[in-house]
């Protein structure tokens, strides 16, 4: 039987699977939540960059302190590393501008579409640059049939999500509610 530690790695993934699949429902939330319709992705991007201060900086920098780190940073592994952060920011930046330009049309299942896209998309996007910086052996010619697959599989399931996804029941919110009360008379 394998040792569970062997398995860490899945955790962790399907632990950011589950977060990354919230993160657009809760970005298009606070984002709707500003009441303000010209700035409100920016004051929900401000809120993102706070969250990611404390979480990504102050977190590991306490326990950086507290396993006594040298504070040794080799160049190019600062400078991937700024870069991978930047490429980060700047994607949940077109989140928020693709939530909120969808939202703007009437669409209320912005994160739903969104977050589809992105997910299917993603994955294509890494497993091209992947190959292009590691070559399979044999060059294109050396992939395995169900590698394609997966690829085309994964960009068909992110449109059919978006095509064929559920339309969200009626809402209630922003309707005046009749009143049961008789009219008052006027003399």
């Amino acid at each position: 039987m394998e040792d569970m530690n062997s398995y860490s790695w899945l955790w962790f993934a399907l632990g950011t699977v589950l977060t990354w699949g919230l993160y657009g429902i809760f970005l298009h939330m606070g984002q709707v939540g500003m009441a303000d319709p010209a700035n409100g992705r920016y004051k929900a991007f401000l809120f993102v960059g706070v969250a990611y201060f404390l979480t990504a900086v102050l977190a590991p920098l306490a326990i950086l302190v507290a396993r006594g780190s040298d504070w040794n940073f080799p160049g190019k592994g600062l400078w991937l590393s700024l870069i991978a952060g930047i490429l980060g920011a700047i994607g949940a930046f077109f989140v928020l501008l693709s939530l909120g330009a969808l939202f703007a049309q009437g669409n209320k299942s912005a994160p739903a579409i969104v977050m589809s896209i992105i997910f299917a998309g993603a994955p294509i996007v890494n497993a091209i640059v992947s190959l292009t910086m590691h070559p399979p052996a044999g060059g294109l010619a050396g992939m395995r049939w169900q590698f394609v697959l997966g690829i085309v599989m994964a960009a068909l399931g992110g449109y059919l999500v978006v095509k064929f996804k559920p339309d969200p029941a009626p809402s209630d919110h922003g309707k005046k509610v009749a009143s049961t009360s008789a009219p008052a008379k006027t003399d």
